[in-house]
């Protein structure tokens, strides 16, 4: 997935929508910007699957050496799939962030949600004016 084709939270979780057997499905990841922010992983709590989760709540926590941030899901809806592989390789979430570092997939309840989320360019604009 390209940076450019995504939508983004102001909290900075990555969404790529697609249609799945007439359900909307959301896979979910962390920015770039985010990531290098967070410097040094080293630890990743992911949600359940079949949890019921709100646009802008936690989700889950990524620690570094630096802090332990929640995670906050862009979404309304259930979580149908995690990357379960991800909390032992942790490396996949900075060296691809936009593939193999996805996170989560949230079969969404309210599609109407998807308008609060930023396009590319407006999430840049954001990433600029928090000085980086």
């Amino acid at each position: 997935m390209q940076p450019q084709d995504l939508l983004y939270a102001k909290t900075h979780e990555w969404v790529h929508v697609e249609t799945d057997g007439g359900s909307k499905i959301a896979t979910i990841g962390i920015s770039h910007f985010a990531l290098e922010a967070l410097t040094d992983l080293v630890f990743l709590e992911l949600p359940e699957v079949g949890r019921q989760v709100k646009a802008g709540d936690s989700f889950g926590e990524v620690e570094s050496v630096k802090a332990v941030s929640d995670l906050y899901s862009p979404v309304t809806g259930e979580v149908v799939e995690v990357n379960a592989a991800l909390p032992d390789q942790l490396g996949q979430l900075t060296d691809d962030p936009y593939g193999a570092g996805w996170i989560a997939k949230i079969k969404i309840s309210d599609e109407a949600e998807l308008q609060n989320l930023l396009a590319y360019a407006d999430y840049e604009k954001q990433c600029a004016e928090e000085g980086h």
